[in-house]
């Protein structure tokens, strides 16, 4: 029998079977994933780690590996527009360091962090199967029973959900939802410019919803391109003139020459809060626990703070000799969580439905609020430590840079 089995084998389901592995050697521990072995080496989409996070990794020996491949964003700016406007006034800068020579996020490529973990887990001892799905749940008084696509059976004392926004083991476990879509579509692709960035994101908030420019190695960019579904349906579907037209419009001069060189894909965007993050040896953890807008950047990292605040509660239990799937040892985890899931989910929706549209009076009010924020540098310093995860009071101890 299993001491943890987690279902998912992504960059949260990696680092969550990571995290106890490393802390509680002795625990058995193993990852399935659904998808074939290779499926990870082709996803062109990256992630900003934010600044808590990269403690998190350092912690786990994979920074290093990954840094090479990161790109330090050392300022953000925030614009209001409109797609076709030939000037977008600067409402709001944030300079990027959370202290001296330390950005509050970095651009990584998903590949090279999942390339890190991997080779982490598998240094650990962790066993990835991949190719099988979990299709039955069973909870038992001393273990969970998984039945498998390929008819095996494992159990464990702990299931840990991070098979994304759609969870079948949240469904399977009886654990509802509130949903609800935008009717909006986040085309996600790399562009090639002529000019360097200096490592500056952007965000343009137009009337269809946002448009991120996220700076990447070299003279390239990482573009988060938030449209109305149909809308962003047909654009991924047009060719490179249309595309890459549509772009530029958006993406505006100042870099020079665009090219659009990554695959292009649309993911369709909404806001999922699970009404538990626990069942009996059941916990959930990265979109199967929240799913949330892009615009602020944070539900990777949202998912990395919920394996810090589960490997610890995991962690310490066992050392105490509690029952790790125990759901009254698994509480503590979802107290951890849940209020600032619920609170990130609720700006993000907010902030989402303030901006993602064209009313005069409304865009008079935002742009008023970004101008007073820009001119309030105490207020600054503030957000960007929310936004890099160091401001918290009570983080778990692997994102604040110490072993659990």
């Amino acid at each position: 029998m299993l001491d943890m089995l987690v279902v998912g084998g992504g960059y949260v389901g990696l680092a969550a079977a990571l995290a106890v592995k490393q802390a509680a050697p002795h625990l058995q521990v193993q990852v399935i994933e659904a998808a074939p072995e290779d499926v990870w080496q082709k996803d062109p989409r990256a992630s900003a780690i934010i600044a808590a996070a990269i403690k998190m990794l350092e912690v786990f020996g994979v920074w290093d590996e990954i840094a090479p491949e990161a790109e330090p964003i050392t300022r953000m700016i925030v614009t209001d527009s409109k797609a076709g406007d030939p000037v977008r006034p600067v409402f709001l800068t944030f300079d990027g360091a959370v202290e001296e020579g330390k950005p509050f996020a970095h651009m990584v490529p998903n590949v090279a962090m999942v390339r890190a973990l991997r080779r982490a887990a598998a240094e650990a001892g962790i066993t990835i199967r991949h190719g099988v799905r979990a299709v039955g749940l069973n909870n038992g008084p001393a273990a969970a029973s998984l039945s498998l696509s390929d008819g095996s059976v494992l159990e464990a004392r702990l299931v840990v959900a991070c098979d994304g926004v759609r969870s079948k083991l949240r469904d399977m476990a009886g654990i509802k939802t509130v949903t609800w879509d935008y009717g909006q579509s986040g085309i996600v692709t790399t562009v090639e410019h002529e000019r360097p960035h200096g490592g500056c994101a952007e965000e343009h908030f137009l009337p269809a919803g946002p448009f991120a420019i996220l700076p990447l190695k070299g003279n390239r960019s990482s573009l988060v391109w938030t449209e109305r579904t149909a809308d962003a349906e047909r654009l991924v579907k047009s060719d490179d003139l249309v595309f890459e037209t549509e772009l530029e419009r958006r993406f505006g001069h100042k870099l020079g020459t665009l090219t659009a060189t990554g695959d292009r894909r649309a993911f369709p965007l909404g806001l999922a809060l699970a009404r538990a993050f626990v069942a009996p040896r059941l916990a959930l953890a990265g979109d199967a626990a929240h799913g949330i807008h892009p615009i602020s950047g944070q539900g990777l990292n949202l998912g990395f703070k919920d394996v810090a605040a589960l490997a610890e509660t995991v962690v310490e239990a066992d050392r105490l000799g509690l029952d790790i799937g125990d759901l009254n040892v698994l509480d503590r985890y979802q107290v951890w969580r849940r209020f600032d899931t619920f609170r990130m989910g609720v700006t993000t929706d907010v902030l989402n439905r303030l901006f993602s549209n064209d009313i005069g009076p409304l865009r008079i009010a935002r742009d008023f609020g970004l101008g007073v924020v820009d001119r309030i540098p105490r207020l600054k310093s503030y957000f960007i430590g929310e936004a890099a995860g160091t401001a918290a009071r009570h983080n778990p101890r692997l994102l604040t840079g110490q072993a659990i």
